[in-house]
């Protein structure tokens, strides 16, 4: 099996909180590993992030001007999907993991 550490999404949020950020590729498996929210607007922001319709970011407050990091091993079957969004787009997000195929 070959394994490719890499980035699964790095980005701006969108304000649709049920935006998929990222589908586990047919034939795969995925592990994500971190989830940095960064939230550089000047006022208290919110993100949330599921795994496959399972919330581990549930609509959590970040204080401006500030990085939130999530360390996890989650894995995600083929075609599995990481959604997410916030409650503005000065919210970005950079989801880490590793793909195996």
């Amino acid at each position: 099996m070959a394994t490719t550490t890499k980035a699964l999404f790095r980005g701006a949020a969108t304000t649709n909180t049920g935006t998929t950020l990222y589908t586990t590729p047919s034939g795969s498996s995925a592990v994500v590993t971190n989830i940095a929210i960064s939230n550089t607007a000047a006022s208290t922001s919110t993100a949330t992030i599921a795994l496959n319709g399972t919330n581990v970011v549930p609509t959590v407050s970040i204080p401006a001007n500030t990085v939130i990091v999530v360390d996890l091993k989650q894995v995600l079957a083929a075609t599995q999907t990481i959604t997410g969004g916030a409650s503005t787009t000065a919210v970005t997000l950079h989801i880490s993991g590793v793909e195996i195929a």
